[in-house]
């Protein structure tokens, strides 16, 4: 009298599936992953992006005028403390500035253009930046500064 008890024989013991496949497919995307990547890459863009916005670092004056408000990115010409020109932030001779303005000015001569001089920057190159600029044809032409901080 003998029993067979649960072995890997051949025997007609239980049945099995073959292969070792015990669950069904799942066709189902997990989302959990995606939505952790894609919280850390808005965290990321959030703290990078105030970075990215001005290339050429300058010192500048402070004022008590308001900040404008403009739905459009204006060109943007800088002079620093040395008496270096740039265009965006690109150095530029200022014999140049009237030429590379008409070439990338999208809205003709009403193309708002700002100049962001150092505090400690030459006055007279800042001028002749200005007068450059206002020479070429161009009317609308702003200062760039700093708000002062009430003490």
């Amino acid at each position: 009298m003998g029993m067979a008890v649960g072995g890997n024989g051949g025997g007609g013991g239980g049945r099995r599936r073959r292969g070792g496949r015990n669950k069904a497919v799942i066709s189902e995307i997990n989302v959990t992953p995606l939505v952790d990547v894609m919280l850390v890459l808005l965290i990321i863009f959030m703290v990078a992006a105030p970075m990215m916005t001005v290339g050429v670092p300058i010192d500048l004056p402070e004022t008590q005028a308001k900040a404008l408000n403009s739905e459009t990115q204006p060109i943007t010409i800088s002079v620093k403390n040395s008496g270096e020109v740039y265009l965006q932030e690109t150095p530029i001779p200022a014999a140049e500035i009237a030429a590379k303005l008409e070439a990338i000015a999208t809205t003709g001569y009403n193309e708002r253009i700002f100049v962001r001089g150092d505090a400690t920057a030459p006055y007279g190159v800042i001028a002749d930046v200005m007068a450059r600029i206002q020479g070429a044809g161009f009317k609308n032409i702003g200062l760039v500064t700093q708000q002062k901080k009430d003490q």
